[in-house]
């Protein structure tokens, strides 16, 4: 690896709030990417319109490698497979390929109702959280999506024995079903674990744990 790449940043908000920064710091993690982090203050506007959902685009995570600067999660992952192919965030077979950016874009693009009932909080947890029928239906769809992929792909991760990068786009959704005791069962409930105890994802909980700040309209009892 080159100095330069020795020398790569990426921008995030909080650890413990924040789906897309943990999604894009995953990415990296998978690709082999050696960072520094530069995380933006709570109290930074860009930080407040991610994390609460008030601009249609927001510029973290945002990766700035070998001079080049790069955000949104998607184009993040795009990004890292053209310059690390070996990675494999995206399968190999063309019809795989096909399906991991069809589910990792569904994700990027849907679930309104499950961000917004079930924000990321990694620090909080909810035991016997009511889930309304809106957000219920996102869930389903979810379900559906991991029960597809590892029937299809054999897992044990959504495209096989690999990560790639559907799962690091469903990861924080592991996250919230766990913050908010929603039920799962069997292979699924195997799924949620197996990849919430990644070594990747239990460094960036460490992070969210030990998380100074905290975003009071977030940071609610329910």
């Amino acid at each position: 690896m080159t100095s330069a790449e020795s020398r790569a940043i990426l921008t995030i908000s909080s650890k413990n709030y924040s789906s897309w920064s943990f999604r894009g710091w995953l990415l990296c993690k998978m690709a082999g990417v050696e960072f520094d982090e530069s995380i933006l203050s709570l109290d930074d506007p860009t930080a407040r319109a991610e994390l609460l959902h008030l601009s249609p685009s927001f510029l973290v995570p945002r990766l700035t490698h070998n001079g080049i600067k790069v955000w949104d999660t998607l184009a993040i992952a795009e990004y890292l497979h053209e310059v690390y192919p070996e990675a494999g965030l995206l399968p190999k077979e063309l019809a795989a390929r096909t399906h991991c950016r069809s589910v990792a874009g569904e994700m990027h693009s849907g679930f309104v109702n499950l961000r917004s009932a079930l924000p990321m909080n990694i620090r909080a947890h909810f035991p016997g959280f009511k889930i309304w029928a809106g957000a219920q239906a996102d869930i389903d769809r979810v379900v559906t999506i991991w029960h597809e992929c590892l029937s299809t792909y054999k897992g044990p991760y959504l495209f096989g024995k690999s990560l790639t990068l559907a799962d690091a786009m469903y990861a924080p959704v592991c996250s919230r079903f766990a913050t908010y005791d929603v039920a799962l069962e069997g292979p699924i409930a195997a799924y949620r674990d197996r990849i919430l105890s990644l070594p990747a994802v239990l460094k960036w909980t460490e992070g969210a744990q030990s998380e100074p700040e905290e975003l009071e309209e977030l940071d609610v009892e329910f």
